[in-house]
């Protein structure tokens, strides 16, 4: 038996919705988006129903990492704008009774931070001991080696670098221009959560996602990692370089800082798969963060010695199911929370990753997936265009060439050096990118069909400026899945969106707060599930039509719903994808409904 007598927090039924500022809105016509271009928006974001917006790094940047290679954390990105359109903002964000998140990225900085600009210049600089510096290793040939055999999460090199002035080693576990900080030292700590945190808490920022919350803490004998790809020196470490020794020791330093403020925290929470030590971040009682981002689901079917090494949809229904139900269960009898999400800016579109993306099909999807994310226990986050329905850009007419990301071209690179004119291999390649790539979430946004690339920039083409062509190349539909085009349209996923949210808060008892249970888990086509109160009686009754033919369904049992046998149970529909036109017992290709139990 389940037991929820949970603190209802504001912020564990918020609505919280992702901002890519690069490529969200660009106010000057220069094809970048920018501060201004968000500000220009806020009443639209407002209209669906958010309670905080979250800002992707507008710090400033070199921009190798797009924004999260930071070189100034207390500065904003030239191209976004200015520290005064920042507080501006904040200021028109509240204003509007909503909340601001920014993200905090303090595992590493930029290489041209100062503070990495002193640390590499000398092995006597007081900014050394900032950075992680180590000498090199030797082979029995005396081959120069890194000190250990971690491969960077960016493309199959190490995750080392050597630096020719010092004649040493710094790691970066991220691009080769992102250094990782020294957690080790005290003053490094202190300086981190001057700059990056305590700045933006005082101009009234009301919280942090906190990027790769559980790496700053490496051990401190850097072992090598297991032998898995044996095709490279560098190895995958990514269970040996997070949840360290003094991890929860530093996050309860940051938590002094952030409690001054009533500050809240999401934290990015990667290779860890240990339940008991999800717990021991979040947790109310441990008092690190609020909730965090865990990855079962969007990591389901990648590759095992990198991400794309793959094939799209390698994973089935039962798997899925499996996925959502290890996340949802971290909160059952516990004290802790957890996040709903199924895009961000490091992941696909989900229409096409998790569901249908076929021109026939795309918009049942998404609006399948809207139902699936408003019935989850947790707080909801949104990512910009997953309201729309936004898509994978095609194969056809988007080359490998407008992809941009580090993460993805750096790949495609590896693997047209690897095997040269092998074109199905380069096919294999481009098909995994086209699936999984960073790049995706991060196409430019399209505000009007009929206007110039998409309406990216669409107050500085009315004002008569010269408009540029956006960073990223417009998305090919964007003819067709655009704001605009959805805006009057009742049948629209940005009209179903608005009312799933809504639906979601006016029943965040069930919604929100409720408990998760998954029913005829080995289903391969129809997923249903229940919410169930603190008795471990259903309250709602899900039911989900992943595929792309009709299916049919039996009513749950009494047994299903947690009811004795005498019991006689009443389910009335409250929400369908499909407008309630189809019959009980049945759905609709990708069709999804809820119904609240009445015993």
């Amino acid at each position: 038996m389940t037991v929820i007598s949970r603190d209802k927090k504001w912020w564990k039924e918020a609505v919280v919705y992702q901002i890519y500022p690069a490529s969200f809105c660009d106010s000057n016509g220069d094809g970048v988006g920018d501060l201004p271009g968000i500000t220009s928006k806020l009443d639209y974001i407002a209209s669906l129903g958010v309670d905080v917006i979250w800002i992707c790094p507008m710090y400033d940047s070199p921009q190798v990492d797009m924004g999260y290679d930071i070189s100034n954390y207390e500065d904003i990105y030239a191209p976004y704008g200015t520290l005064q359109d920042m507080e501006t903002l904040i200021k028109e964000t509240h204003a509007r009774g909503m909340k601001m998140m920014l993200d905090l990225v303090i595992n590493h900085t930029s290489d041209q931070h100062a503070w990495f600009k002193e640390s590499r210049s000398s092995k006597e600089n007081p900014k050394r001991d900032w950075y992680i510096w180590k000498p090199a290793r030797y082979s029995e040939t005396g081959e120069r080696l890194p000190p250990n055999n971690w491969r960077s999460n960016f493309g199959v090199g190490s995750a080392w670098e050597w630096d020719e002035t010092t004649q040493e080693y710094y790691l970066h576990l991220f691009a080769t221009e992102q250094p990782d900080l020294n957690w080790e030292n005290p003053e490094t700590r202190d300086a981190i959560y001057q700059s990056s945190m305590e700045f933006w808490l005082k101009r009234g920022v009301d919280g942090f996602r906190v990027d790769t919350v559980n790496m700053y803490s490496k051990p401190q004998d850097y072992p090598d990692a297991p032998v898995v790809d044996p095709n490279t020196f560098a190895q995958p470490a990514g269970m040996i370089y997070c949840n360290g020794p003094r991890m929860h020791e530093f996050l309860g330093e940051m938590n002094d800082i952030l409690a001054k403020y009533g500050a809240i925290t999401v934290g990015e929470l990667p290779n860890t798969p240990d339940t008991g030590k999800v717990l021991q971040y979040v947790s109310a009682e441990a008092k690190q963060l609020d909730m965090v981002f865990q990855f079962d689901i969007t990591e389901l079917g990648l590759g095992t010695t990198h991400r794309f090494e793959t094939v799209p949809h390698n994973y089935t229904l039962p798997q899925f199911k499996g996925a959502i139900d290890a996340v949802q269960k971290l909160i059952r009898g516990t004290d802790a929370w957890i996040t709903v999400f199924f895009e961000n800016h490091d992941q696909p579109r989900s229409v096409s990753r998790l569901a249908n993306d076929s021109v026939e099909n795309r918009v049942a999807s998404a609006k399948l997936l809207a139902v699936l994310q408003a019935c989850l226990s947790g707080t909801q986050y949104v990512y910009q265009g997953q309201e729309i329905g936004c898509v994978n850009v095609p194969k056809e007419g988007y080359p490998p060439e407008n992809y941009l990301d580090i993460d993805s071209s750096l790949f495609y690179k590896m693997m047209v050096e690897r095997h040269g004119d092998n074109k199905e291999e380069i096919e294999k390649a481009f098909t995994a990118i086209q699936h999984l790539a960073r790049d995706h979430s991060r196409v430019p946004i399209a505000w009007n069909g009929n206007a110039k690339f998409g309406g990216f920039s669409e107050a500085a083409e009315n004002a008569g400026k010269e408009v540029k062509e956006p960073w990223m190349k417009t998305h090919p539909f964007s003819g067709e899945i655009n704001v605009a085009s959805q805006l009057t349209d009742k049948d629209s996923v940005l009209s179903f969106w608005k009312d799933a949210i809504k639906f979601r808060k006016e029943n965040a008892n069930i919604t929100v707060y409720a408990d998760y249970r998954t029913l005829r888990e080995n289903d391969q086509n129809v997923y249903t599930f229940v919410k169930e109160n603190a008795n471990g009686v259903a309250t709602a009754f899900v039911v989900l039509n992943f595929s792309t033919e009709p299916q049919s369904y039996a009513s749950p049992s009494n047994e299903e719903l947690g009811l004795s046998r005498s019991q006689d149970a009443k389910l009335a529909q409250v929400l369908s994808t499909h407008g309630g036109k189809s019959v009980g017992g049945a759905l609709a290709p990708l069709e999804g409904k809820v119904y609240f139990v009445n015993p």
